[in-house]
């Protein structure tokens, strides 16, 4: 199989939901917090991604809205059951009236680290009772999927805790009101594992780099063969944070 076709091969972001779902997340994130948020009420998910952490926490009798601009995880949302009511949108687009849902809830989101204090004035505009951020606590790269299985001389991302970016970038005044950190597992099972080699390579910009051919023995010697496909798992760390209408 060519390069070429191998990058065509592979979504990147159906490859991180489907790992989504076959990792320990959501029974890790989930109970923290519905501890930190007891009352959930309607449920504005904002960049929803596969819906998992979203479905888990709205109420059955209680609204729940996703905000999400790919087709690919729109069509994973629709699948669930219940069904979240879709906005098909980026955050800045959203045509969501101020007040509408008791709770938002943006998890692993972008926003939170490239526009953080106006992303947050706008999760608070929209809340009705709180805000609820999940972000990557660990030390580690945060954007190319399974980028954490390489060394950091080959992915070459920032490794700072996505934690450490956002208080940060944020005024003290608006840091969080609650601030609690809960680990899980990332764990992927990969049918081919050097199609999925190939493919990070190619993100990677190895096209002609004596690493290409090393990257699927790496990968190879961190995963375990089962009936499904190659698992491969990472330790990671999430920081919930809740916010308070203001």
């Amino acid at each position: 199989m060519s390069a070429s076709a191998v990058q065509t091969a592979i979504d990147p972001l159906e490859l991180y939901a489907a790992a989504m779902d076959t990792s320990d997340y959501v029974p890790a994130v989930a109970p923290l917090v519905r501890r930190l948020v007891p009352e959930i009420g309607d449920l504005l998910d904002v960049g929803a991604g596969g819906g998992q952490i979203g479905q888990a926490l709205a109420g059955p009798e209680r609204g729940f809205t996703a905000i999400e601009p790919s087709p690919t995880m729109r069509k994973r949302l629709a699948a669930l059951r219940p069904a979240p009511e879709i906005r098909a949108c980026g955050w800045k687009e959203a045509p969501i009236a101020d007040g509408a849902f008791d709770t938002v809830l943006a998890a692993t989101m972008p926003a939170c680290f490239d526009e953080p204090e106006l992303f947050l004035a706008r999760c608070r505009a929209w809340a009705r009772r709180s805000v609820v951020w999940v972000v990557p606590a660990q030390q580690g790269p945060k954007g190319m999927c399974f980028a954490g299985c390489l060394p950091r001389e080959w992915h070459g991302e920032d490794e700072t805790p996505g934690i450490e970016l956002v208080l940060a970038a944020l005024p003290r005044r608006h840091h969080p009101a609650a601030l609690e950190v809960v680990e899980w597992t990332f764990t992927g099972i990969v049918a081919d594992l050097e199609a999925l080699a190939h493919w990070m390579a190619d993100r990677l910009g190895w096209s002609a780099d004596p690493r290409r051919g090393r990257l699927i023995e790496h990968l190879a010697a961190q995963a375990r063969r089962e009936r499904a496909g190659w698992r491969l798992q990472i330790p990671r760390k999430s920081a919930i944070c809740v916010w308070g209408k203001q």
